[in-house]
C-alpha cells in the first residue's frame, strides 16, 4: 500500500463519546461522511469509508449495528472485523476514503492498532478523515486512557467502568489528537477518572466526551480548539500551573446553530 499524497486539508478527527439512541447518533456521522466526501480521491457511488471493528467472540450485533449508522449517514461502508487478540494488518485501512473505529473493549481495541498505529497516523495526517466511537475515540490520543478504576488503590470512578482493568492505564496511542480522551463521560461518571489521572501526573491534559456528543479536531498542533457539537458537553482537564496536584475541570457544550 502506498501512503497517498498529502491533502491540502489539515487532518479532522471526530470523536464520539459512545450512545445507543440513533436519531442522535446519525447526524454526528453525518457530519463526518460529508467531510469523507469533500476529500475524497476516486469517483463512485459514495464516500468509502472504512470500519474498523474488534468484536467478542459471541457478538452478533456490533457488525451491522455500525454499518447501518454509516450507511443512514450517506456513507459507501467496508467493514473490517477482526477479534479481540487479533491485529488489524495495512490492508485493512487499504483504500479507505475514511476510517471509522468502533466501540468496544478499549484495550483489545488499542492492542489490534499497533501493527498499523503508524500508518493510521500517516493517513490522517494526509488528510483522510477519522471518526472514532467509544474505545476509537480513546484510542485516537497520543497518551490513550484505556481503563481501570483505581488509582494507588482508591477508586476514581465506577468498576463497571474499567475495561475489564483495576488500575486506570495510559498507554501509547494512535497519536491523532495531543490530549487523552474519556468517554461515556457524564453517563459512566468518568470525567472523575480523567481529573484523577491528570492530578496523578498520567497525562498533562484531557477531555471527557459525553455519549451522543462529537469533539471534532481539525488542526496540526496542540494549540488547535476542538469543536464540540451533539447533545451533551465535553470536559477538559487540565494542571492547575500553580497547584501541579490539582486539575481545573471546563465544561463545553455545542454551539448554537
Amino acid at each position: 500500500m502506498t501512503t497517498p499524497d498529502r491533502h491540502p486539508h489539515p487532518p479532522s478527527v471526530r470523536l464520539v463519546g459512545g450512545g445507543r439512541d440513533t436519531e442522535l447518533t446519525v447526524p454526528l456521522f453525518t457530519e463526518f461522511v460529508a467531510d469523507v466526501a469533500s476529500r475524497r480521491t476516486h469517483d463512485g457511488s459514495g464516500p468509502r469509508i472504512h470500519a474498523l471493528l474488534v468484536l467478542e467472540e459471541d457478538d452478533d450485533e456490533t457488525v451491522e449495528r455500525f454499518r447501518g449508522l454509516l450507511i443512514l449517514a450517506g456513507g459507501e461502508v467496508v467493514v473490517q472485523a477482526i477479534h479481540e487478540g487479533e491485529s488489524f494488518e495495512r490492508a485493512a485501512v487499504d483504500g479507505a476514503d475514511g476510517l471509522f473505529v468502533g466501540g468496544g473493549l478499549t484495550p483489545a481495541y488499542r492492542d489490534a492498532f499497533i501493527p498499523i498505529a503508524a500508518l493510521v497516523r500517516e493517513l490522517v495526517a494526509a488528510g483522510t478523515p477519522y471518526l472514532g466511537f467509544s474505545a476509537g475515540a480513546a484510542i485516537a490520543a497520543e497518551h490513550a486512557l484505556i481503563g481501570g478504576n483505581c488509582i494507588d488503590g482508591v477508586p476514581v470512578c465506577d468498576e463497571d467502568a474499567g475495561e475489564e482493568l483495576v488500575d486506570v492505564t495510559v498507554a501509547s496511542g494512535l497519536g491523532l489528537v495531543p490530549f487523552t480522551v474519556d468517554v461515556h463521560a457524564a453517563q459512566w461518571g468518568t470525567v472523575s477518572r480523567l481529573t484523577a489521572a491528570v492530578c496523578a501526573g498520567l497525562t498533562e491534559s484531557g477531555i471527557a466526551i459525553d455519549e451522543h456528543t462529537s469533539l471534532h479536531w481539525h488542526g496540526n498542533d496542540a494549540e488547535s480548539s476542538p469543536i464540540v457539537a451533539g447533545r451533551g458537553s465535553a470536559w477538559s482537564a487540565t494542571v492547575d500551573p500553580e497547584r501541579p496536584d490539582r486539575a481545573a475541570v471546563h465544561r463545553v457544550t455545542a454551539a448554537p446553530r
